[in-house]
């Protein structure tokens, strides 16, 4: 983009244009043209964004495991907010229920499970 800049800007006042004309045209300031020029390297420095490493993200068989739970018998019509305490009470701890939650939604489990039907008005 910067180097686009200065060549276009090099071929107007080549052409018998004004630096400060040509950089008006391109929105720019004539300090920001020489500051340019005097950069070597003109790529954008910025850093993008990276994909983030979670270091307790639920591992894929954790997540398989949260399905498995969800979708026996016992426990396929009961939402997640019913399912882990009762998995408590037996002394078993799979994840947290937003966990559940969350791995439910992303497999698109979370709405109506199981034999429950919707409220009739």
């Amino acid at each position: 983009m910067k180097q686009m800049a200065i060549t276009l800007i090099d071929q107007a006042v080549g052409a018998g244009a004004r630096d400060f004309k040509a950089c008006e045209v391109l929105g720019i300031s004539c300090r920001t043209l020489r500051r340019w020029r005097a950069l070597t390297d003109l790529v954008d420095a910025r850093q993008r964004p990276t994909a983030r490493d979670y270091p307790h993200q639920l591992t894929e068989q954790e997540k398989a495991h949260i399905l498995a739970v969800c979708n026996t018998p016992e426990h396929q019509s009961l939402p997640p907010s019913q399912i882990v305490p009762k998995l408590a009470d037996q002394g078993i701890y799979v994840a947290s229920e937003s966990s559940f939650y969350r791995v439910l939604k992303v497999h698109g489990q979370l709405n109506r499970r199981g034999n429950s039907a919707a409220p009739k008005p």
